[in-house]
């Protein structure tokens, strides 16, 4: 039977390229999205031309239900779930002094507590199992701190403090949790920065350019996959350099 994965956020950027990258190491995938169906569609429609069963489904990770139906979703269709990346999340660029209440309580919703109660849905499965992996998508700035980012910074920290508890506790049940942690990725989400502020952040990366969603999409699948099979707790950073 072929392996499973469930990716969250995976009709574009960074959850697009993790999707595709498992699904060419022969992976049966669930593509998660919240509103781009019709990219999510295409991710599915590209993942089965290699060879591999791709299947889209509309979730929310600020809605517990969604993150129960979610699970459901991928047992029902594959049967079981080797590998969930929890890669969804959103940013809140805004002065600390300015931060609104409500923005907050949705930044934490989808960034910390979605993943919280979706590892849990899947971690009750892959108990049962006997096995699998969880990895989850942090952010450079959860290990260095963003000024006029308090708020996400402070989701993405406690990610990376998750994973670490989870790992130990899940790790009898013969399952893994690691955490990915961007740098200055190509993506949509850093359309926001105009050309100059993209060009001075790739002079200040030591290897001299932007991340690419491909290249966190490598460690992910590292991460999930066999290679990893000892490799649990950790926060492997894909930053290029930047917060050494």
């Amino acid at each position: 039977m072929k392996k499973t994965a469930v990716i969250t956020g995976a009709s574009r950027g960074i959850g697009r390229a993790t999707a595709l990258a498992f699904a060419k190491k022969g992976y049966d995938i669930l593509v998660c999205y919240r509103r781009e169906e019709a990219s999510a569609e295409e991710v599915c429609e590209q993942a089965r031309a290699m060879g591999v069963r791709a299947v889209t489904f509309q979730m929310d990770m600020g809605e517990l239900s969604d993150l129960r139906r979610t699970v459901s979703k991928a047992l029902m269709t594959f049967g079981k779930i080797d590998a969930l990346v929890c890669n969804a999340g959103i940013s809140l660029p805004s002065l600390f002094t300015q931060t609104m209440e409500e923005d907050y309580d949705r930044l934490m919703d989808v960034n910390l507590k979605g993943v919280f109660f979706l590892s849990q849905a899947a971690a009750k499965e892959m108990i049962a199992a006997g096995g699998g992996s969880i990895t989850i998508v942090s952010s450079m700035w959860g290990i260095a701190g963003a000024s006029g980012e308090v708020a996400y910074s402070a989701s993405k920290a406690a990610l990376i403090g998750m994973t670490r508890a989870l790992a130990k506790e899940l790790a009898p049940s013969g399952i893994r949790v690691n955490c990915v942690a961007p740098g200055v990725i190509d993506t949509d989400m850093n359309a926001c920065y105009d050309e100059q502020t993209l060009d001075e952040l790739a002079a200040r990366t030591p290897l001299m350019r932007l991340g690419t969603p491909e290249d966190v999409a490598r460690a992910i699948t590292f991460l999930a996959g066999e290679d990893a099979s000892f490799i649990t707790g950790q926060t492997l950073s894909v930053d290029g350099g930047f917060i050494l």
